[in-house]
C-alpha cells in the first residue's frame, strides 16, 4: 500500500470544503456525529482500542470511553440510534468522479489491524491482486439466515428482531466464486430456514423481534438482512424473485433500475434501503413491492448510464425512463459483486472521532468510515492541508445497521484537478490492471529477437506472401491488427481477403501470458495512453501486421461478385507480408481522386513488388464491393445510430474536433463485419454447446412504445417496428437547414435510449437459436474474429475456429468455462468503455477550464421537471442544465402534453433596462449556453444565457 503521507504542494490554509481546517473547536452535533457516536459494531470497537493506543484513553469523549471499557463484553445492550437516517450523500457533495491517470502500476493493499477483529466479514483485508479484483464469496454478498424470505412490505414493517448482529457477515463461510443459484442447494454449509411464501400470501409478524428505530432500546436496523442461498434459489425458480444487474443513476444516486426478465420495462429501486449495500453494476436479486406498495418517481425521463454498444453498429447509450419503470423492488442478496468497491474522494475531519469520514466523489457510492490509522500521521492537525486531495478508499464492510461502509484507505493520488492523479484513481476505480507484465508473463513470449518465424510454421500455413495486402487504420496506430486484399480474376469477379494477426499462435493456452489477458480481456484507450490486453513486445512487434514484415495470420478469403454477392470461402492459418501501411486520410484520397496518379512520395514506403497504382486500384475495388455489402446490410433491416462524440487530444494545449466517419473506415467497417459474421457461422456449425458468439438483444418495449407515441405527437414519422425501419425512419431528412443533422443526433439520442447492450454469451447457455439474434446488425449469428490483440473475446474465437479446421489444438475448453470468459468479457468491455468516455471527459474539463468561458448554440435533447439536457453544438458535448442555478431566472415551470415536455422560463428584468422575457423551450429548442469551471476539480457546467428579446 501506498502510504498516505504528506502531499505535495506543501501547507494550505484554505477552508475545507468538506470539513473543518482544525482539529480545534466545538464539538459536532450534526446528525452524522450523533450516529456514530453510538456505532457499537465490532469494526468501531477496533478503531476505539486503536485510536486510544495511539493518542491515549484520556483523549476520548467520555462517552466513547465508556464504550472502550465495554467494548470486549458480549452481553452489552444495543444503544438506541439517532432516529435521522443520514443519505449516503447530498448535493453539496463533489459531483460524479472525473479522471486519472498514472504510469507507475504498482499494487496497493490495505493494512491489517493492529489486534485480530472479531468476527472477521469476508470484505475485510481482501487479498489484492491486479488492482483490487476480488475473488468473490457465494454471492460475494453479506449474508444472514432468513426465517422468511420474501416477505410482503406491510408486514416487514412491523417485525421486529432483537439483538441483530452488527456484522451481517457473522460466521458465515466462504463460497465459490460464482453462486449457481439454480443448483442444487440441498446441501448448502448455509443454516436451514423454512422456505420463503410467495408474494400476497400472509405471513405472521416479528414482533418483538426487531426494532425499526421505536422507543424501544434496540439499535435500529437499517438494511433487511438478506435471504439465503437456498430460499433465494427456490424464489427464482418459481419467477418470485428477479436476478439482474443493477444500475444507479450518477445524477440521482437514490434511483436504479434493472432490466425485467421479459424485457419490456425497468425495474426500480426507489433509495439506498432498497438497494440493500449493492453498489453499481452488482448482479442482485430483488423481490418485486406489491403494486399499493411500489413508489413511483415524480420526475420523467432521467437518463440513468452510457453503456456499451456494438461499436461497429453504432454506439448505443443506455438510458432508463422512469416514467415506463415497472413496480418497485428492494435488493434480497447480492449474487455477485461486480463493482471494485473502490473509490476517489475526499477525508473530512471529525472531531472528537478515531476516523475520518470519506466523501466519494461518485454519489453512488455510499461514505466511508475510515481509520485514522490509516489517514496521513497530520491529518488530525492540519486537515485543512488535505481539502483538495483525491485519496482512494476501498469499503471492507457496509453493516446492515448503518447507512456508512466502512472502510481502509488504499492510497494517496495526489492534487484533485491534475489530469496523472484524477487518472490513476478512475482506472482503480473500474479495476483496470495498468501494472507493469511480470518477468513470469513476458517469458512466455520469444526471447531471441529480432523474430523469425520458424520453418516448420511456413509448412503449415498458406504463403501469402506474394500478394497485395495492406493495412488501413489510424495515422497513429501501432498495433496493426487487421489487413485486407482484392485481387481481380480471370473471370471478373475478386478474390477477397480479411487477414488477422495470429495472436493464439503467441498465446498459448493456460499459460502466465494467457491468464493476464483473460483476466485484463480487454485493451483500455484513453486520450493520452493505452493500457494494453498483452505486452506490447507482442502489440506492436511480433502480431502487428508492420509493412514489408513476415507475419503470421489467421485468413478468411472469399470469391465474391463485383456486385458482392459471395462464391466461395475459405479460413485457415496463413503468412503476409503487408505491402504498405496506409492511413485512413491515405485511402480516402485515393476514394476520392480515382484517376489520379499517385507518386510514390505521396504514400508511406510500399513494397517494390506492388506498385502504388495496384495499391490505388486494390482500394478502389475495395471501396466499390464495400458499398454494395453496405447497401445490401441496410435493405435486409441493419440499423446504425451514429452519435456525435467530441474527442479531447493533446497537443501542447488541449484542443477539440470531431471524429468524421469516412468513406476508408466504412470500407474496413464492412469487411470486418464481413468476416466476423462468417466466423460465427463456422464456429457455431463445429461447436454448437460452446461457441463465443455476439448477441444484441432487441429495446425494451415499453420504452419504444412510450417513444413512438413521444414521436406521434411531436409530428415525427419513426417507424419502430424492427431495426431496418428505424434506420430508415432516421435517415429521413428532418429539415434542409443547417440544424438537420442536430435535430438527427437528438432524435438518435432519444431512439437509443430503449436499446439494450451487446454482449458475448456461450451458445450453450441459451436454449433457443433466436435469442442468437443481433439485434442491431439484423444478423443471426455473430462474434468478435478480427481484433485478437485488443480483446480476449477475438482470441478464444480464434482457438475454436482452429479446433473446427483442424489446424490447432483439440479443443480443452468446456461450455461454462467458455461463459464465464463471455462473463468478463462483457464487464471489461463496460468498463473500458467508461473509462474512455471519462478520460475524454476529463481532458475536455482542462479545456474548458484553460479556454473557457465557451459560448455555444444548443439544442434541447430531453426535459425534465427542474432541469434539461442539451447538445452542444459546436463541441457535440451533451450537459444537464439546472433551472433552480441560473441566474437572472425569475421563476421557470414544467408541464407535460401527452409524452412531450415543456418548460417556460421567466427572466427578470435587469439592470441594464431589459425588460423580463418568457422564453418556451420543448425537445429542438435552440438556446444559447455557455460552458465555465464551477470550483470544483476537473468539473464543469452549463448555464443558459438570457435571451435578448421576447421568444
Amino acid at each position: 500500500m501506498d502510504s498516505p503521507g504528506q502531499p505535495k504542494g506543501g501547507n494550505r490554509s484554505r477552508e475545507a470544503r468538506h470539513g473543518p481546517s482544525h482539529s480545534s473547536g466545538p464539538r459536532q452535533k450534526d446528525a452524522y456525529a450523533r450516529l456514530l457516536s453510538q456505532h457499537h459494531s465490532v469494526k468501531f470497537r477496533s478503531y476505539l482500542d486503536q485510536y486510544a493506543q495511539q493518542q491515549g484513553e484520556e483523549h476520548l469523549p467520555s462517552a466513547l470511553r465508556q464504550g472502550l471499557v465495554h467494548s470486549d463484553k458480549q452481553d452489552i445492550p444495543p444503544r438506541r440510534r439517532d432516529q435521522a437516517l443520514i443519505e449516503c450523500s447530498d448535493s453539496s457533495d463533489f459531483s460524479p468522479s472525473p479522471m486519472r491517470d498514472v504510469e507507475s502500476g504498482e499494487e496497493f493493499g490495505f493494512v491489517r489491524p493492529q489486534h485480530q477483529m472479531r468476527n472477521k466479514d469476508r470484505h475485510s483485508d481482501l487479498p489484492v491482486e491486479n488492482h483490487g479484483k476480488k475473488n468473490m464469496s457465494h454471492g460475494a454478498s453479506p449474508l444472514k439466515a432468513s426465517s422468511t424470505g420474501p416477505v410482503p412490505e406491510q408486514e416487514k414493517k412491523k417485525s421486529k428482531k432483537k439483538n441483530v448482529p452488527k456484522n451481517n457477515l457473522d460466521n458465515k463461510p466462504d463460497g465459490p466464486a460464482h453462486t449457481d443459484l439454480n443448483a442444487d442447494v440441498s446441501n448448502s454449509p448455509l443454516n436451514k430456514v423454512k422456505p420463503a411464501p410467495p408474494q400476497g400470501a400472509s405471513v405472521p409478524s416479528d414482533k418483538g423481534k426487531r426494532n425499526r428505530g421505536g422507543r424501544g432500546g434496540s439499535k435500529k436496523q437499517v438494511f433487511d438482512e438478506y435471504m439465503t442461498v437456498e430460499d433465494v434459489s427456490h424464489w427464482l425458480k418459481r419467477g418470485e424473485l428477479v436476478q439482474g444487474s443493477i444500475r444507479i443513476n450518477p445524477k440521482k444516486y437514490h434511483e436504479a433500475f434493472i432490466a425485467s426478465p421479459d424485457g419490456k420495462r425497468d425495474i426500480f429501486l426507489d433509495g439506498i434501503v432498497a438497494r440493500n449495500r449493492a453498489l453499481n453494476g452488482d448482479v442482485v436479486v430483488v423481490q418485486i413491492l406489491p403494486q399499493e406498495k411500489s413508489k413511483r418517481p415524480p420526475s420523467p425521463d432521467v437518463i440513468v448510464e452510457a453503456e456499451d454498444e456494438e461499436q461497429l453498429a453504432g454506439s448505443f447509450q443506455r438510458a432508463a425512463s422512469i416514467s415506463s419503470a415497472s413496480s418497485s423492488s428492494q435488493v434480497v442478496y447480492i449474487v455477485e459483486q461486480k463493482h471494485s468497491r473502490a473509490a476517489t474522494g475526499f477525508l473530512k475531519f471529525l472531531p472528537d472521532k478515531p476516523f475520518a469520514m470519506f466523501s466519494p466523489v461518485d454519489h453512488r457510492v455510499p461514505r466511508v468510515n475510515i481509520p485514522l490509522a490509516d489517514c496521513p500521521h497530520d491529518f488530525p492537525s492540519r486537515p485543512g492541508d488535505y481539502t483538495n486531495i483525491l485519496f482512494i478508499a476501498r469499503i471492507t464492510n457496509w453493516p446492515d445497521d448503518s447507512n456508512f461502509a466502512e472502510g481502509r484507505l488504499a492510497k494517496t493520488l495526489g492534487q484533485a484537478g491534475e489530469i496523472e492523479p484524477e487518472t490513476e484513481g478512475i482506472l482503480i476505480e473500474y479495476d483496470v490492471d495498468f501494472s507493469e507484465f511480470s518477468d513470469e508473463v513476458l517469458g512466455c513470449l520469444p526471447q531471441t529477437l529480432p523474430w523469425t518465424i520458424p520453418p516448420e510454421e511456413l509448412r503449415n500455413r498458406r504463403d501469402l506472401r506474394k500478394e497485395c495486402i495492406f493495412t488501413i487504420d489510424p495515422a497513429t496506430a501501432r498495433d496493426l491488427d487487421d489487413a485486407l486484399s482484392c485481387k481481380l480474376l480471370p473471370d471478373g469477379n475478386f478474390e477477397l481477403g480479411v487477414h488477422i494477426a495470429d495472436v493464439s499462435y503467441f498465446v498459448e493456452e493456460g499459460n502466465a501470458l494467457d491468464f493476464i489477458a483473460s483476466r485484463r480481456a480487454t485493451s483500455v484507450y484513453m486520450v493520452q495512453k493505452v493500457i494494453p490486453m498483452l505486452p506490447r513486445l507482442l502489440c506492436e512487434e511480433l502480431c502487428s501486421l508492420n509493412p514489408l514484415t513476415d507475419r503470421l495470420t489467421f485468413s478468411v478469403i472469399w470469391k465474391i461478385t463485383p456486385e458482392g454477392k459471395i462464391l466461395s470461402e475459405w479460413f485457415g492459418r496463413s503468412v503476409i507480408r503487408s505491402c504498405v501501411k496506409l492511413s485512413y486520410d491515405h485511402a480516402q484520397s485515393m476514394i476520392e481522386a480515382p484517376d489520379k496518379l499517385f507518386r510514390a512520395d505521396e504514400l508511406p514506403a510500399c513494397s517494390p513488388e506492388h506498385p502504388v497504382d495496384e495499391i490505388h486500384r486494390a482500394v478502389l475495388n475495395l471501396h466499390a464491393i464495400a458499398k454494395r455489402l453496405r447497401a445490401q446490410r441496410f435493405e435486409s433491416g441493419a440499423l446504425r445510430l451514429d452519435q456525435v462524440r467530441g474527442l479531447t487530444v493533446i497537443c501542447l494545449m488541449p484542443f477539440i474536433y470531431f471524429l468524421t466517419t469516412l468513406s476508408s473506415s466504412r470500407l474496413v467497417e464492412e469487411f470486418m463485419l464481413l468476416a466476423n459474421m462468417a466466423v460465427a457461422h463456422q464456429i457455431y456449425r463445429s461447436f454448437p454447446q460452446k461457441a463465443l458468439l455476439r448477441r444484441h438483444p432487441p429495446p425494451q418495449t415499453k420504452m419504444v412504445d412510450d417513444l413512438q407515441e413521444f414521436c406521434d405527437q411531436m409530428g415525427l414519422s419513426i417507424d419502430f417496428s424492427s431495426a431496418g425501419t428505424l434506420h430508415k425512419s432516421l435517415n429521413e431528412t428532418l429539415g434542409d437547414d443547417e440544424y438537420t443533422s442536430a435535430r438527427k443526433e437528438v432524435l438518435t439520442h432519444m431512439c437509443s435510449r430503449p436499446m439494450q447492450m451487446a454482449m458475448y454469451f456461450c451458445t450453450g447457455v441459451l436454449t433457443e437459436e433466436r435469442l442468437f439474434r443481433h439485434y442491431a446488425l439484423n444478423v443471426p449469428f455473430y462474434t468478435h474474429f478480427t481484433s485478437p490483440i485488443r480483446r480476449y473475446a477475438d482470441l478464444v474465437v480464434h482457438r475454436l475456429l482452429a479446433a473446427s479446421l483442424g489446424c490447432g489444438p483439440p479443443l480443452e475448453l468446456k461450455g461454462e468455462e467458455v461463459q464465464k470468459q463471455a462473463t468478463q468479457c462483457n464487464d471489461k468491455k463496460t468498463a473500458s468503455k467508461r473509462v474512455q468516455e471519462l478520460s475524454a471527459e476529463l481532458f475536455f474539463s482542462v479545456f474548458v477550464k484553460e479556454s473557457g468561458p465557451l459560448d455555444s448554440e444548443a439544442m434541447v435533447m430531453g426535459i425534465l421537471d427542474q432541469a434539461f439536457d442539451v447538445l452542444v453544438l459546436r463541441y457535440g458535448v451533451q450537459k444537464r442544465i439546472y433551472c433552480k442555478g441560473l441566474e437572472g431566472l425569475e421563476t421557470f415551470h414544467f408541464h407535460k402534453v401527452g409524452k412531450k415536455g415543456e418548460m417556460t422560463l421567466v427572466w427578470a428584468a435587469d439592470e441594464a433596462g431589459r425588460v423580463g422575457v418568457r422564453q418556451e423551450i420543448s425537445i429542438f429548442s435552440l438556446v444559447d449556453v455557455q460552458l465555465r469551471t464551477d470550483g470544483t476539480p476537473m468539473k464543469y457546467s452549463a448555464v443558459i444565457k438570457r435571451p435578448n428579446e421576447t421568444v
